[in-house]
Order: C-alpha cells, then structure tokens, then sequence
C-alpha cells in the first residue's frame, strides 16, 4: 500500500470512528432515533509524527467532534462533553500515531487536573 492511500485511508477512519463514537453515545441516550452525523478531517498537509503536526491535527479532530456532537439534542453538557470525547478518544486510535496520542493524553489529562481542582474549591 502506498503512502498517498494509506493517508486517503487514514482519513476515512477518522470520520468513520467520529461517527461511530457519536453513535454509540447518542444510542445510550435513546434508541427511538436513528440519526447520526460525521464530520471529515483531513490531515494529508501535516506531519502527524511530529508533536506540531499532532497538536494541529488533535485541534481539527476535537472541533469536528463537537460540530458532529452538536448535531443532537442532548439534555446535559455531561451527555455533550462524553459525546466529544469518545468521538475524539476513537478517532486518535485510529489514526494511531504515538505524538497523537500523546498530545491526546495530555490534553487529557490537563483536563482530569483541571476537574479536580474545580471539585476541591
């Protein structure tokens, strides 16, 4: 397989598992509907082992995530936020990068920090 399609490939997955996440959040919410959304990134102008490339490309996949999530009408900003996050978490194992995920585990756990702090005050 070629680099260009490996890419070409790479990139149908991400919408793929951003689909799948919203999916499978959306059906926790309720089965009545079978809606769903999916929002493409590209990334063929980055290069995603470098940690500038994967920051760029983390920033797309999240604000993909939250356009697709916003698609539904969830109740709660929890249902929201978990949406964006499995949306975000499947698409960075499918690109399957180590800077990816470790831009993503950082932002992650930044986030986890930030989340216990608010709940000590």
């Amino acid at each position: 397989m070629s680099t260009s399609s490996c890419s070409t490939g790479l990139r149908g997955l991400i919408a793929t598992a951003i689909f799948g996440a919203i999916a499978s959040s959306f059906s926790a919410v309720t089965t009545a509907d079978t809606y769903s959304a999916s929002v493409a990134v590209r990334y063929a102008d980055l290069n995603v082992a470098s940690r500038s490339g994967a920051l760029v490309l983390y920033k797309r996949i999240r604000a993909a995530a939250k356009t697709a999530c916003w698609y539904f009408m969830f109740d709660t900003d929890d249902e929201i936020a978990r949406c964006v996050h499995n949306a975000l978490a499947n698409a960075v194992n499918e690109v399957n990068q180590p800077a990816l995920f470790a831009v993503y585990n950082a932002k992650l756990e930044t986030s986890a920090r930030r989340a216990r702090a608010s709940q000590c005050r």
